[in-house]
């Protein structure tokens, strides 16, 4: 896994590859990861004061550019230095907060802890490398984490939207999944 070169496709890559056609031309995969950097505060502070109708769904929107500006930079062969480090940085960011905001508060604060820990410590390594002039491009375990973690976010946040408990407890599967796969992503790094 630490040999991916970063122009290889991800499976999803080539379904996402139509839907990225839809995109003009000017704008860059780096656009929709600066997009999310700055919509995070807006949709934590949705999920804060509990405005669920819009805060979900624009959480929804947010989290989808995380598949779409990855997408967009391999099949337009737009890849860059910022966008390999700031991408990850912008995922964990918009994860992180909402966690400490809705899963620490809805399901069980140890298990929010420790999504938030694993996140820390995967940014800890990720700007030691970038110190020493390394550029971590993200593996197949870290997508699947990252994954796991926004289905875990979502299914939460739709529990809380329409008021459906089952989905707390799907949540919390997913969650502990994203933590075996975190684990997974931090030992395929070399950590």
């Amino acid at each position: 896994m630490k040999d991916r070169h970063p122009e290889d496709w991800y499976p999803h890559d080539y379904v996402l590859r139509y839907l990225t056609d839809l995109f003009p031309r000017f704008l860059r995969p780096n656009h929709l990861t600066l997009f999310r950097i700055i919509m995070t505060p807006v949709v934590v502070w949705l999920l804060f004061f509990e405005e669920y109708r819009i805060g979900v769904p624009l959480f929804f929107l947010v989290a989808s550019t995380d598949a779409l500006d990855g997408t967009l930079a391999r099949t337009r062969g737009q890849i860059t230095a910022w966008g390999a480090f700031w991408d990850p940085v912008a995922d964990k960011i918009l994860i992180s907060l909402t966690v400490l905001l809705i899963v620490v508060q809805h399901i069980n604060i140890y298990l929010g802890l420790l999504v938030i820990f694993v996140e820390l410590v995967i940014n800890t390594g990720a700007l030691v490398r970038k110190r020493h002039g390394a550029v971590q491009h993200a593996n197949v375990w870290g997508k699947i984490k990252m994954a796991l973690q926004t289905a875990g976010v979502m299914a939460l946040l739709i529990s809380l939207w329409l008021g459906v408990d089952l989905f707390i407890d799907i949540s919390t599967g997913t969650f502990s999944l994203a933590i075996v796969f975190a684990i997974i992503s931090l030992f395929t790094y070399g950590i």
